[in-house]
């Protein structure tokens, strides 16, 4: 496996061809998610080298299909994983594992495994964190921009229905997010009953 160059290769179509009003599905937000999966796997104590590489790789591809398409992006990034990653050295097994762990973030997650677990917290790992307000307000004006919500309040409701729903399946996850990710539900439902 080639991951240094996995990685040259997907970011660099990522800033070339993700679509400008993807505000909150951008190159920040894979970093992001890659810099989250790497904290969660040390936390859950995964050390070996292949899982290491194979979800680092994952949380770089996980949403490429963006580049095509803004529903179904999942089955699409494992059309570019199924295309570029074996003249990468990613044999046939290890290609299946990485798109399970893209598939798996499909909204609702459906983790079957172990990493696939720690690449659902970190896609959602901002759920939890301080900085949920202006990750949420990106994710907003992307949606607005394709007329998928209407105004704040109807985001809102939808957030509170998201966050009521959301679990997050690594126990490190839940440790070190659930408490805050409970703090910007209740602030969210005081907003919604004020309006």
């Amino acid at each position: 496996m080639d991951i240094e160059k996995a990685q040259e290769y997907i970011l660099r179509e990522l800033e070339a061809r993700l679509d400008s009003t993807l505000f909150y599905h951008g190159v920040h937000h894979t970093i992001d998610v890659v810099h989250a999966a790497m904290d969660i796997a040390r936390l859950e104590g995964i050390m070996d080298a292949e899982s290491i590489q194979l979800l680092w790789t994952a949380a770089l591809y996980h949403d490429c299909g963006f580049m095509t398409t803004y529903r179904g992006h999942e089955e699409a990034g494992c059309v570019v994983v199924r295309e570029v990653l074996p003249g990468l050295g990613y044999d046939a097994e290890q290609i299946e594992k990485i798109c399970g762990m893209i598939m798996a973030t499909k909204i609702p997650q459906s983790p079957k495994n172990e990493l696939e677990r720690v690449i659902c917290d970190a896609d959602l790992d901002y759920l939890g964190r301080n900085d949920f307000e202006h990750i949420s307000a990106t994710l907003f004006e992307e949606l607005k921009s394709r007329d998928m919500v209407e105004d704040i309040p109807a985001w809102d409701a939808i957030q509170v229905r998201f966050l009521e729903a959301h679990q997050y399946w690594t126990v490190s996850e839940q440790k070190r997010r659930n408490a805050v990710k409970q703090r910007h539900l209740k602030q969210l439902k005081k907003t919604a009953r004020t309006l």
